[in-house]
């Protein structure tokens, strides 16, 4: 109901005489009046307020109570009230998006994170894709004209874009107006280090989601991603360089954006990617920054459950030091690091030894709703916590509505479920086998997509 016809009914409401509001109304006023009266002695009431006070008082109470009542008289209220809301949510966002084009740096970044906020938290498909042009823009705009701090907002946004709008054409479109940019600040040694950082991880997440079939495009990001990270990477005389202040956390976020890429690299490219980048990887286990070490072990792990995947009895070639490496930072106990990280890089690498000594993974369960997906292996644990590093704390209700995640998790279409389903749940071998059989069957399909861009690579 529109809120000109639920003001009418209000007013009219209380307006009316003889009711059995109004006499309800006129026995409390009555009651409470007489309470307050004075006693034999003369003195007041145990409240001490004046017949006016009460009065005023009780006419509230029932005025505001009229208020929430009025719009659920109708037998329609959760509908009126939900699609107000909705409403509401839509004028700010159009708001927001206006506020992109404002002069004032300051207006400029609340927006920003206001729609941060609103693009990780609820899934806008159908709001965004008549402005996704606009939005584009305006992102643009923000990347080549903005501080570093607009530049960092901005580029997070261009990744929640993507995942907005999916892989489709209107996503595709997006990508290919924002990756030059993206490309440009990431590679450009001036820039700010966090927007620099923001343009690897929104890079990486842009093309993976929009890109995913365009081998030259995914070999171009991946081109740019690398040519960032090697610089951690030993120099000719085997040592590592020195690097400023914040340069391992760009090559860190470099790293990983370029690791989730490599998921959907063929078999030929990992070949050649696994033999030249896991030995100098396994130099930069030395590195001082623990955060980087992490990062570097997870894509070692990685990379080799890719060359797994091509050849069962896969092994690098001096397999035994780097399995010392990795047990020496899985027990490192060094006092001058803190105890948290220490912590940390033990768990990580603990888990990193395994896998690459016996093959074992430790399975990770995600809850969302009613339902539930197995971290398995590298490769989806690289996939899921890009997706969570971009949504934050809304990845669950995107796991649950968006139809791209799903469909990359191989949840299959959004559930819909009334109370009578919800009840009946099927048990947790069921769904672990049920995700993992998805899953597997997803990756097939994709390797075939992959063959076929072979002869490409």
């Amino acid at each position: 109901m529109p809120r000109c016809k639920k003001g009418k009914r209000e007013r009219g409401g209380s307006s009316t005489k003889g009711s059995l509001r109004q006499e309800v109304l006129q026995l409390q006023l009555s009651a409470k009046t007489a309470l307050s009266r004075p006693g034999k002695n003369g003195g007041r009431g145990e409240s001490g307020a004046s017949d006016d006070d009460l009065a005023s008082d009780v006419l509230s109470h029932c005025s505001s109570a009229s208020e929430s009542a009025s719009v659920l008289d109708e037998g329609t209220g959760e509908l009126v009230d939900e699609q107000t809301a909705q409403e509401e949510t839509e004028d700010k966002l159009k708001q927001c998006i206006d506020n992109l084009m404002d002069k004032s740096v300051k207006t400029r970044l609340a927006a920003l994170e206001s729609l941060r906020s609103a693009f990780s938290s609820r899934v806008l498909y159908d709001f965004l894709l008549e402005r996704r042009l606009t939005i584009t823009d305006c992102l643009e705009r923000s990347l080549k004209k903005g501080g570093g701090e607009e530049q960092a907002a901005a580029a997070t946004l261009c990744a929640l874009l993507c995942v907005q709008l999916g892989g489709g054409t209107e996503g595709e479109e997006g990508f290919n107006t924002l990756r030059p940019i993206l490309s440009y600040i990431l590679t450009d040694s001036c820039a700010n280090m966090l927007a620099r950082q923001s343009c690897a991880r929104a890079l990486g997440m842009c093309c993976y989601v929009s890109a995913s079939d365009d081998a030259e495009d995914l070999l171009k990001c991946m081109g740019h991603l690398e040519s960032v990270f090697v610089g951690a990477y030993p120099l000719a005389d085997g040592n590592l360089p020195s690097v400023k202040a914040g340069t391992p956390a760009l090559h860190s976020a470099a790293l990983q954006a370029w690791a989730l890429l490599c998921t959907l690299c063929p078999a030929s490219r990992i070949n050649s990617i696994v033999s030249y980048h896991l030995p100098r990887l396994q130099a930069c286990l030395e590195s001082s920054e623990v955060n980087f070490r992490i990062a570097v072990g997870e894509t070692i792990a990685l990379l080799y459950e890719l060359g797994r995947d091509i050849d069962q009895e896969f092994e690098c070639e001096d397999c035994d030091a780097l399995c010392e490496s990795l047990k020496s930072l899985a027990t490192d106990g060094n006092k001058h690091r803190a105890k948290n990280d220490r912590r940390k890089q033990r768990s990580i690498f603990r888990e990193v030894l395994h896998y690459i000594e016996n093959e074992d993974f430790s399975e990770e369960k995600i809850r969302f709703g009613v339902e539930v997906i197995y971290i398995d292996g590298w490769m989806r644990r690289r996939i899921y916590y890009a997706f969570k590093e971009v949504l934050e704390s809304g990845v669950s209700h995107h796991l649950q509505f968006n139809p791209l995640l799903r469909d990359i998790f191989g949840l299959g279409a959004p559930l819909i479920l009334d109370s009578s389903v919800k009840a009946n749940k099927i048990s947790r071998t069921e769904r672990h086998l049920y995700n993992s059989a998805a899953f597997k069957a997803r990756t097939k399909l994709r390797n075939k997509v992959r063959d076929k861009r072979a002869d490409v690579m």
